[in-house]
């Protein structure tokens, strides 16, 4: 991890956006495994990873307080487990909506980060969220000005899913006040266990995928799971919410092309498009002076920025 600390936090966070968004070819040889098991799987796999970790981080999360107790709650049980079976469910239903509505995700943030932690984005912030969600909506869209979306259903679990995820940006970001950023990754896996445990049990779905589909199984745990949080939570505790939903907006980029690739089909040039510009704007961000994107109040005033910022 010294290596990794010379990074910009917001620049590690990209980086395990991009990882999650290779989940459609990860996850596609299991497509026909229901959504609870492949997640309650994953996640079985990544607390016994994890489980070395797991009585420290919860007496400290215990002698953090209730609140802490909470976000990590939200953060295991919502943004881990009931999230990830929630867009599971959308993308089978329609892939294009699913990623469409994680449009949402950074707007949520951005509204849950000023009312927990007090960030307050300063105006340099709006112009790169309006190129990232004008980015994604070109990647996501064939026909830009001919906008397809299907089915009720699976807008409501995908604007749930990007919902609980922005939650889970901004309390993870609350919990890394208080705890170690490999403690939080351990807890999110535990409580997101209980949660997907409950899923399967409500459900009736299998518990067990098969041999050969709990090997598709322990790649996806150990790629958008172990590795992707991992990164994601060292760079979190050194980087705002605000701009870290920025930095997100790589994981529905990812996953658009990840999934247009999966499934054989091509980019049109306004996608690749969309594309370039959401790249940029993850790009730019580790070199903007932190004090341009955002306004950090309280305990977060002191936030140190990577050695690439201010």
């Amino acid at each position: 991890m010294r290596r990794l600390a010379v990074l910009p936090g917001v620049l590690l966070v990209a980086v395990a956006a991009a990882l999650w968004g290779t989940d459609p070819i990860l996850r596609k040889p299991i497509q026909a495994l229901p959504a609870t098991t492949i997640v309650f799987g994953e996640h079985v796999l990544l607390v016994a990873l994890t489980l070395p970790l797991l009585a420290g981080a919860l007496r400290a999360l215990w002698g953090a307080g209730p609140r802490a107790v909470a976000a990590a709650l939200v953060v295991g049980a919502g943004a881990s487990g009931a999230a990830t079976i929630l867009f599971t469910e959308a993308i089978r239903r329609d892939f294009i909506t699913a990623v469409v509505m994680q449009e949402a995700q950074p707007l949520v943030a951005v509204l849950a980060a000023g009312a927990i932690l007090g960030e307050r984005p300063r105006r340099r912030f709006g112009w790169f969220l309006a190129a990232g969600l004008a980015g994604l909506w070109l990647v996501n869209q064939p026909r830009p000005l001919d906008p397809s979306a299907r089915g009720l259903a699976a807008v409501a679990e995908a604007l749930a899913a990007a919902t609980l995820w922005a939650l889970g940006t901004v309390l993870g970001r609350y919990l890394g006040r208080s705890l170690r950023f490999d403690r939080i990754v351990a807890l999110r896996f535990f409580f997101g266990l209980a949660a997907t445990a409950i899923g399967v049990a409500v459900l009736g779905d299998r518990w067990y995928a098969g041999a050969h589909d709990s090997l598709w199984i322990l790649a996806l745990a150990l790629v958008t799971g172990l590795l992707g949080l991992t990164l994601y939570y060292y760079g979190l505790r050194r980087t705002p919410a605000v701009m870290a939903s920025l930095a997100e907006l790589a994981n529905p980029a990812v996953l658009a092309v990840a999934g247009i690739y999966a499934y054989h089909e091509h980019l049109r040039g306004s996608q690749w498009a969309g594309f370039a510009l959401i790249a940029i704007v993850v790009t730019l961000l580790p070199v903007q002076r932190r004090r341009s994107i955002v306004e950090l109040r309280g305990r977060d005033a002191a936030l140190e920025p990577a050695p690439a910022s201010a």
